[in-house]
This record gives C-alpha cells, structure tokens and sequence, in this order.
C-alpha cells in the first residue's frame, strides 16, 4: 500500500508569479544604469544595487501577499477607496510610470536589433512592441503557468549574456568590497542612484504582483490554506529577485572591471563596441542577445501590467493593440528625434523612481490596516521595515529632484 508524501507549501506548482515580476528588474533601463554606474564610478556603487535589491524583495512580497490575502490588486483596491477625481489623477500618474517603462523597454529592445541585425531604430522599436504582444497572447490563450515558463526561460538567456563577462574579466574583490560601503560622489552619482533604484522597486510591477497572485495563483492554490502559500510566495520572491538582482549585479562589475574610465560608454553602442574589444566578440554578442531578451520580455511584463492598473482603477478593460499603440508612441518619438538611447533609459528610470511612492505608500498602508488584511495583516516589524524603504525613497527622490534643479 502506498502512503501519500505530504505535500509541501514551497511546491514547485506554487512558484512563478515573482518570476515575472523579476523580468521588469533586469530591463534595458537597468542595463543602461547599472552599465553607466559602473563604467562612471567604478565600485562605488555596489551598496545601491544590493540595498535596491533587498529593498525589492519586501515590496514584492507584500505586494504579493495583499493579493493572496484579499483577493484584489493594489489598483483594484486603490480604485475602489479613492473619489473619481482622485482616482482618476491616480490613474494619471500611473500611465505616466507606464509610459517611462515604455520608453526604456521599447527603446531597449529596437537597440538590441539594431546591434544584433543592423535595423533601423524606429522599424527595431515596432518590431519589439510586435513580439510583446505575441508573448502576452501565449498567457492569454494558454494560461499563466505559460507564461511564466516562456518568461523563465528568458530569464535563462539573460542571465547567460549577462554575466559571462564576469567570466572573461573576474571583478576585483577588495574593490566590491569597498563599494558595499555607502557613500554618494556628487551630483550625478545621485542621480545614478535614484535611476538605479527606480530600475529596481519598480512602480508597475508593485501593481502588477497582487493581480498576479489575486486572479491566477489561487487557481493553482486550490485545498492550499492561506500560510501555504504565503510561505510559497516568500520562497518565489527570494529566489526571483536573487536573480534579478545578481543580473543587476554582475552589469555593474563588468563595466567597473573592463569598461571604467574609457571612452564611448555613455551609449550602448558604445558600451557594445568595448566590450567586443576588451572581452571579445562572443561576450558582446551574448550581451545583445540578452538585452534583445530583456527588452521583449520585460515589455510583454509592462504591457500587463499597464492593463491590470486601468482596470483596476478605471474599472474598464481597453483592446491590447490599442493600449500598446498609445503608450508606445512616445518611445517612437525618442527614437525619431535622435536622443541618445542610453540617455533616454536613464532618465526613464528616474521618472520611475519618482512614481515609486504612489504605489509603495499605498501598499503599506493597505498591508498594515486589520480592516483590509484580517489575521493576516503586517506584523509591527514588517511595517517598519517598508516604512523605512518608503522614507529613503522619497528622500533620494527629493534631493535628487533639488540637485537636479539647483
């Protein structure tokens, strides 16, 4: 007679939801930033990358869990406490997020063809947003479990263009060392740091996390009680942005190893042109291979989760093709005027820091309140914690703003 193996809360079925949110962590707009942090500055700033990291891991997790809990999004929440005229200025400044994710993944992505096929920018550009759509019909027709699988497997391609120029050229570890220790080196620094940041506790993907696990991931969680799958969620958000933020990792050790104090690394064709000359033409084409992969992959992720806020907020659902027609324009119009693409991803980032508070606040504020979480609401420590996340955001953002202006 055979005895059933007990089932386990961290079953591999459970795991997935983080995975594509950890795709939006490691897009063209953090390959541009942590490329030019490293190129610019060296070592000096590991601590923003690992801090951002760790920092992402409790915003996801409660981003999650408020949807396993209640069974709503944070848009949906948000749309169903606020008055229409706020509600609507809400939604405003979340299209405004959804469109600087926009610009730095399109932007991404129509480089990563220009590298790889020498297209035009523009065509490049279209030919992303296509793809996007394409890999969001695959969730649509075949299920979430789908599309995390097809999203994991790009999360394979990139990790693998990534980091093979640690490989070529191992970074120096007394110089990492250092660059844990925190520390800014003038203006631009900053603004690096707020940009790397805003690539990291991304905005869209706060919002998109709750409607993941509150439409799909009870489908798959049914006869799991809520702990089961909350030790579940803890385990996906872990292991997904460890990867992500290794990705992120490993882009600024290469450029602080190979890439600091030469010219041409403000563009990434530039960075593309040293990295065939000081690590090789099999490490520059992984490198574009893999910014080619994050670009359409983290696009598919921000077009969804552009969709989950209108409906959340809006309470109206809008065709895909349009959606992605309107938020994809001002992407072309980057690329038509000429602006550096490099540039544009970095100030895109930026933009996405700023939009940070208007999703985390809310988060906190929901996860911390017994009304909307029951037993389940955030421990004092917990709340804490994102309070202290949510403090030093605002306050990069503002001095970043300041300095900026000043």
């Amino acid at each position: 007679m055979f005895v059933r193996a007990p089932r386990l809360p961290t079953s591999v079925g459970l795991l997935g939801p983080a995975f594509v949110a950890a795709v939006a962590y490691v897009d063209p707009g953090n390959v541009a930033t942590n490329v030019t942090a490293g190129a610019t500055f060296g070592y000096a700033l590991v601590w923003v990358v690992v801090l951002a990291n760790a920092m992402a891991v409790v915003v996801q997790y409660l981003s999650a869990k408020l949807g396993i809990v209640t069974g709503q999004s944070l848009a949906t929440h948000m749309g169903d406490t606020l008055p229409r005229p706020a509600r609507l200025a809400y939604w405003l400044q979340a299209e405004g997020v959804a469109v600087a994710t926009d610009v730095a993944e399109v932007v991404g992505g129509a480089v990563a063809l220009s590298l790889l096929f020498d297209l035009p920018l523009l065509l490049g550009a279209v030919v992303t947003v296509v793809v996007s759509m394409a890999v969001l019909r695959v969730g649509d027709r075949f299920g979430q479990s789908t599309l995390e699988r097809v999203v994991i497997g790009f999360l394979l391609l990139i990790a693998a263009g990534f980091t093979a120029g640690l490989f070529v050229a191992p970074p120096d570890p007394a110089g990492v060392a250092e660059g844990l220790v925190p520390r800014f080196d003038g203006t631009e620094s900053l603004l690096l740091s707020s940009a790397i940041i805003g690539a990291t506790v991304m905005p869209h993907v706060i919002y998109l996390h709750s409607g993941l696990t509150a439409g799909r991931l009870g489908v798959r969680g049914q006869r799991r009680t809520v702990a089961e799958l909350l030790a579940a969620t803890r385990v996906d958000v872990v292991v997904a942005l460890l990867v992500a933020g290794t990705l992120n990792l490993a882009l600024l050790l290469t450029a602080a190893t190979s890439l600091a104090g030469k010219e041409g690394t403000d563009t990434l064709d530039g960075v593309h042109a040293l990295m065939t000359s000081e690590l090789g033409t099999g490490v520059a084409l992984l490198f574009a291979v893999a910014l080619l992969g994050s670009g359409l992959a983290s696009t598919s992720v921000g077009c969804a989760a552009g969709a989950e806020v209108m409906q959340g907020l809006l309470h109206r659902r809008v065709p895909l093709a349009l959606r992605r027609t309107v938020t994809v324009i001002p992407a072309l119009v980057v690329l038509a005027l000429g602006i550096e693409p490099a540039r544009a991803l970095v100030v895109s980032q930026v933009v996405l820091s700023i939009g940070i508070p208007f999703a985390l606040l809310p988060l906190l504020w929901l996860t911390a309140r017994r009304s909307v979480m029951g037993s389940w609401v955030n421990r004092p420590v917990t709340t804490a914690v994102a309070a202290v996340i949510a403090a030093l955001v605002v306050a990069l953002n503002l001095s970043l703003l300041v300095l900026t202006f000043a």
